[in-house]
């Protein structure tokens, strides 16, 4: 019987430690989602990619808020539309042993406001607007990747708000993370999933920029 498993990444080196998905259903398998994301055509992120890591960092305190934003059992939910191409993404990058690590999902609007009030920049934290899109919309993914248990070197960590971060970057960037980031950007090309030039990390899928109205859903 297939078990999963939660993997939470945490900051020890760059060990990647096992523990429980709280949010696994007894026999092991994905819980339906709640009645209000299946009613905005979202699917659990691990109903499409088995293997995903997932870490919400917003559903920790580390992040760059310093306090959770979403309850700890928080789901990383995304839009159907973005299932085929994680998938697809996730196979490309299994033929080279690499797994997908979720970072954020669909995020809610509320969420959106608190981190815009911490970070009022919108070079770096997208302005909430009387509208969904991208995060708000579930439509956007941020990830990286983990190699053999351990998240390979990106040159920055998530949310790092510096030149660095952008996904095109050589300056203080090192050529083996450059080549992990385009090894991550073309797994995610190949799924038809757009990188965000100012942030390595953050990947649209198909109609992340068109406005839709804002959800009441809840992450877990």
């Amino acid at each position: 019987m297939t078990v999963f498993r939660r993997l939470l990444a945490v900051l020890t080196g760059s060990a990647l430690i096992v523990a429980p998905d709280a949010g696994a259903a007894p026999d092991g398998g994905v819980p339906p989602v709640s009645p209000q994301a299946a009613a905005a055509g979202f699917v659990d992120v691990r109903s499409v990619v088995p293997d995903a890591i997932v870490d919400l960092r917003y559903a920790t305190p580390d992040n760059f808020v310093g306090v959770p934003l979403y309850p700890p059992d928080a789901r990383c939910l995304v839009h159907e539309s973005m299932a085929p191409g994680l998938a697809k993404a996730a196979a490309t990058l299994r033929t080279s042993g690499d797994v997908l690590v979720f970072w954020d999902c669909y995020r809610p609007h509320d969420v959106q406001v608190r981190m815009f009030e911490v970070v009022s920049n919108p070079a770096w934290v997208a302005r909430p607007g009387p509208y969904a899109r991208s995060h708000e919309a579930g439509r956007s993914v941020d990830v990286t990747i983990a190699e053999n248990g351990q998240l390979v070197d990106m040159g920055t960590g998530f949310d790092d708000f510096s030149a660095r971060a952008q996904a095109f970057a050589t300056d203080g960037v090192s050529a083996a993370a450059q080549a992990n980031r385009a090894r991550l950007r073309a797994a995610m090309t190949d799924g038809g999933l757009a990188v965000y030039s100012g942030e390595w990390w953050h990947f649209d899928g198909p109609g992340a920029g068109v406005q839709r109205p804002i959800l009441d859903v809840p992450v877990d």
